[in-house]
């Protein structure tokens, strides 16, 4: 038996005392279609009280690399869940039945060191098989968001987790459910560590609520990383803040575990 609604709540409450984020896709729309539109994205899945759930999402870069957030593996290091002890998997609705990969996560070891100016906030899951027919993301290349003409980017938000659909109230209109969304994203600002962007549906945009942290946000309809899930306003309605991809301080850490372009 699953439990994932409750623990992907509980999760939320401990993220939101904690100043952290474990965010899941709003105003989306379900990747369950074959093909499927995003193969490379995927579920980081931990045990707790002996039973297998959704903590986080992540993408796969290498053919045995899954790139996700440091604040989802740190969590797992603060509750003694050991580094072997993870599981990923990429079916597009999870469930007791879903194929998983085992794998070793790696917490950035600058993680929270940095303030929020800069959180590290980039980890990775070393996976025991390499995967198969799923073609990985890209990683952009040193600073590319800063050359690029962002004010009329679009970019894609995918993950698992909990989901909105209504633009009223607050936590009465979260669900979660297991299923992999995707949704098209606006661009707000640029910082050295942050990619901020708009996820309020009265400017046609979505975005990440409880559940998606570590998954990506692509670069219009390329499959480059320029960021990562982090957190966002409370009851994700408006603000998207996500960590960089391309700057030295993802780069350094990325780099002991893949090729960088």
């Amino acid at each position: 038996m699953l439990r994932t609604t409750a623990f992907t709540f509980a999760l939320a409450i401990v993220v939101l005392t904690t100043g952290l984020s474990a965010n899941a896709i709003t105003f989306g729309s379900q990747d369950t279609s074959q093909p499927a539109r995003f193969p490379q994205v995927g579920a980081l899945i931990a045990e707790f009280d002996g039973l297998k759930d959704i903590l986080c999402t992540g993408t796969l870069i290498d053919r045995n690399v899954f790139l996700t957030a440091s604040h989802c593996t740190a969590y797992l290091e603060s509750i003694g869940t050991p580094a072997h002890d993870v599981w990923v998997t990429f079916d597009p609705t999870f469930d007791a039945a879903s194929p998983l990969t085992r794998g070793t996560y790696h917490n950035n070891p600058l993680f929270a060191s940095g303030g929020q100016s800069n959180t590290y906030d980039v980890a990775v899951v070393v996976l025991d098989q390499a995967i198969t027919g799923v073609t990985p993301a890209r990683l952009p290349t040193a600073n590319q968001l800063d050359s690029m003409n962002l004010q009329s980017q679009r970019f894609w938000a995918v993950g698992y987790g909990t989901v909105r659909d209504d633009k009223t109230g607050g936590q009465h209109n979260l669900s979660f459910d297991g299923v992999r969304r995707y949704v098209d994203q606006g661009f707000r600002s640029l910082t050295k560590s942050w990619l901020n962007l708009s996820m309020n549906p009265s400017v046609g945009s979505g975005g990440t609520c409880y559940g998606d942290s570590g998954g990506p946000h692509f670069i219009g309809n390329s499959n480059v990383v320029a960021a990562i899930t982090v957190t966002g306003d409370r009851w994700c309605r408006s603000t998207d803040v996500d960590y960089r991809m391309d700057t030295p301080a993802a780069r350094d850490f990325l780099g002991q575990f893949v090729r960088l372009p």
